[in-house]
């Protein structure tokens, strides 16, 4: 099936409803690749069209809200960061069991308008919504929630409030786009941060958490836009031997796009997916050493497994945030919980991907 996606129609009914026209080059890059090298499915024809036209939309319905009003400025974030597969999720889902770190849930992120300002029938139908959308996504993608389980009233990465900006690794993981991969390498993603901003800022002003915290593997590599709006934010970041979170990436988008596309090149994925994350993480390199240890920590996946309250004890000593016995209890029972359930095992290797342990960690200067 031939890919029908333009800039018309996926903008019909939102032109001067965006704000400012940042949207336009990151769309256009969208569009051309997803017409010349994507090769959709049927399906990924319509989750594309979807996707696209559902965060436009709510940015549109975010930028109406905010004309005029003196927003509140978010508090201080703490952000999780790290190569996919490295933890993240793991230390992300401990960290929140903390009372007072606050981050956004899926159904808030995903239908957040119009604001509500208590419980009740119209908050329970948004959840239902996004589990009719977490119901799609399993559809499409089968055995997702044995490698990334997402629930509608739970902490979710904020991948889908840098998406406002059309400046997001999501795409990639969809499917095979290479010259809109190489402009998200290389783009000003404060566009993405600037967005994510404002709708903290909303969330801020009904919530008014003590802290957010903040989750996406792909704030990697983007600490200085990330500073521009919030300079008092502060950074965990978790590594892991890349020759285990290399494949695990690929073997996780590979998943992902036997929902989406029609096939798939495994040794180019391989490539595509090592050189992104290898410049992501040049660039983390790069900007992490204008920062102090109280505002940055690097972590040990191994430490996390080996004994994570232990770790969780060192973080939050390091940040000076206070950690009561009720918080580590809640924690202490997600892991057990953690450890008793079950999951499918998840099969991968450099060699599927065509690449070498020597190769990935020369790349991602792991030693």
């Amino acid at each position: 099936m031939q890919f029908r996606l333009s800039k018309k129609s996926i903008l019909k009914g939102l032109e001067g409803r965006l704000g400012e026209d940042d949207y336009l080059e990151p769309l256009e890059y969208l569009i051309e690749s997803f017409k010349k090298e994507a090769r959709l499915n049927l399906a990924g024809n319509l989750g594309v069209r979807h996707q696209l036209i559902n965060r436009l939309k709510v940015r549109a319905q975010l930028n109406e809200f905010i004309q005029g009003k003196e927003l509140p400025v978010p508090s201080d974030p703490l952000f999780v960061m790290g190569l996919p597969r490295s933890g993240t999720t793991f230390l992300f889902n401990l960290l929140s069991k903390d009372q007072d770190n606050r981050s956004p849930l899926f159904w808030e992120m995903m239908k957040p308008f119009p604001l509500l300002n208590k419980d009740g029938i119209r908050k329970k139908v948004r959840i239902l919504q996004s589990d009719l959308i977490l119901f799609f996504k399993e559809r499409f993608i089968p055995n997702l929630d044995n490698l990334h389980k997402i629930k509608s009233t739970s902490p979710e990465e904020c991948l889908l409030i840098k998406v406002f900006g059309l400046q997001s690794i999501l795409y990639f993981y969809m499917a095979n786009v290479p010259t809109y991969l190489n402009y998200l390498s290389n783009c000003d993603t404060r566009i993405s941060y600037s967005w994510h901003h404002k709708f903290l800022s909303i969330l801020e002003n009904q919530l008014k958490p003590k802290r957010w915290l903040l989750k996406d593997p792909s704030h990697l590599g983007n600490l200085k836009e990330i500073l521009s709006v919030y300079p008092d934010a502060c950074f965990i970041h978790i590594t892991r031997d890349p020759a285990e979170t290399i494949p695990s990436i690929c073997s996780l988008t590979a998943q992902v796009r036997k929902g989406f596309s029609k096939d798939l090149d495994t040794k180019r994925l391989g490539q595509e997916t090592l050189n992104f994350w290898a410049k992501s993480n040049d660039k983390n390199e790069a900007q992490r050493s204008d920062l102090s240890s109280n505002q940055y920590m690097q972590v040990q996946y191994d430490d996390l497994l080996d004994d994570p309250i232990n770790l969780i004890k060192d973080i939050y000593k390091n940040f000076s945030i206070s950690l009561d016995d009720r918080t580590l209890s809640l924690m202490n029972a997600y892991i057990e919980e953690g450890s008793s359930d079950a999951k499918a095992e998840h099969k991968y290797s450099l060699e599927d991907y065509g690449l070498e342990r020597a190769e990935v960690h020369n790349k991602l200067n792991y030693s």
